[in-house]
């Protein structure tokens, strides 16, 4: 299996830090936009889509800045890959963005990037920042 690469994207948000990261860092927030279904229990969160599963361990969490998820494998311990949600907010002209840090293999790189694209549209239309 070929290694995968790391990418970010950054996506100017219309919203306060505090209320975006209630929506990346909550199982009910994450399943308004990122999953069908979200579940906690402790640090693990399992999403849910259509027919497929994965889970993810809440590495780390800044609160009104950023959360990191590492994908486990199927003995609940952590591979090298993780996605990373990061709250930026501009001192100056206190506009909000939201970057994204996530890894994909080099020939899935454009579907991954347009997933979050698909994505972060989606929760721009929960949080009203259309």
């Amino acid at each position: 299996m070929d290694s995968k690469i790391r990418y970010e994207l950054e996506f100017p948000i219309h919203s306060s830090p505090q209320l975006l990261y209630q929506y990346i860092s909550t199982p009910s927030g994450l399943q308004e936009w990122f999953a069908d279904n979200v579940n906690s229990r402790g640090e693990f969160f399992t999403f849910s889509w259509d027919d497929s599963e994965e889970k993810a361990r809440l590495f780390s969490k800044k609160t009104d800045e950023k959360v990191k998820f590492k994908w486990i494998d199927e003995d609940n311990k952590d591979t090298e890959y993780f996605f990373e949600l990061r709250i930026l907010e501009d001192d100056i002209t206190k506009d909000v963005s939201l970057m994204v840090v996530d890894f994909a293999e080099k020939d899935g790189l454009e579907e991954a990037k347009m997933l979050w694209e698909n994505q972060i549209s989606d929760l721009k239309h929960v949080i009203g920042s259309v």
